[in-house]
């Protein structure tokens, strides 16, 4: 963060010293839109991290993706719960199951994700593309772990997606739970896409982090970073 901040003085002094405006190119631009096609770089995250204040670009870029989904109205649900910029999703990129409620900028993350990490993944290492997500549920107004004490977990505004397992086009289905230890390509699949995930959201937690992760991996765009 302190060298993007350098680079935006550099480029002010620039135009100011100059008296012209300069052209620049988009991966050096941090203004210049997020879209879903290109390669992820250095200001991605930062990109993303916009739409936490930005519902419209949020919704634009959610826009190009393939996703069906529709726009969830804000609303309160509770002490500590509620839904703001966010979305119903219907479908991503592959088939999940059960609609889900996410945050738009968690849904951001999944759709880059998904689109530069997941496939790639799979085609690498298991030679078939994912054709269903499965998952254990976003929205929740509970606190962390479920305790009746604490502070709220990033599921009670929808700002998580516990994900369980995978199904390939060929009918194969790769499970956290079953496949995350050993040496085999199932397991070296859940590896990569698991740490993958740290490039694009605030909160990546697997079955490294504690028991309670043992069976899927918690994707959050909340206040803070880790990637365990």
């Amino acid at each position: 963060m302190k060298f993007l901040v350098a680079l935006l003085l550099g480029l002010g002094f620039g135009l100011w010293s100059h008296g012209r405006f300069w052209t620049i190119a988009d991966d050096l631009n941090p203004w210049a839109p997020l879209t879903y096609e290109a390669r992820p770089d250095w200001l991605t995250r930062f990109k993303v991290q916009r739409f936490k204040s930005d519902p419209a670009a949020c919704q634009a870029f959610m826009s190009e993706t393939p996703w069906r989904f529709q726009a969830v109205a804000d609303r309160d649900t509770g002490p500590g719960c509620g839904l703001r910029n966010a979305i119903h999703v219907q479908q991503t990129s592959v088939a999940v199951g059960p609609a889900f409620t996410l945050s738009c900028p968690a849904a951001a993350s999944l759709a880059l994700w998904e689109r530069h990490v997941l496939q790639p993944a799979a085609q690498a290492t298991l030679g078939a593309n994912v054709q269903r997500l499965e998952h254990l549920g976003s929205y929740a107004c509970r606190n962390v772990y479920g305790r009746e004490a604490g502070n709220r977990s990033q599921h009670a505004t929808a700002n998580a997606l516990d994900i369980a397992g995978f199904v390939l086009e060929d009918g194969r289905r790769i499970t956290v739970v079953r496949q995350w230890r050993g040496d085999t390509p199932a397991s070296a699949f859940l590896r990569e896409v698991h740490q993958g995930a740290c490039r694009f959201f605030d909160g990546v937690l697997g079955p490294e982090y504690n028991q309670a992760h043992a069976d899927h991996f918690h994707f959050d765009s909340g206040r803070h970073r880790i990637c365990r």
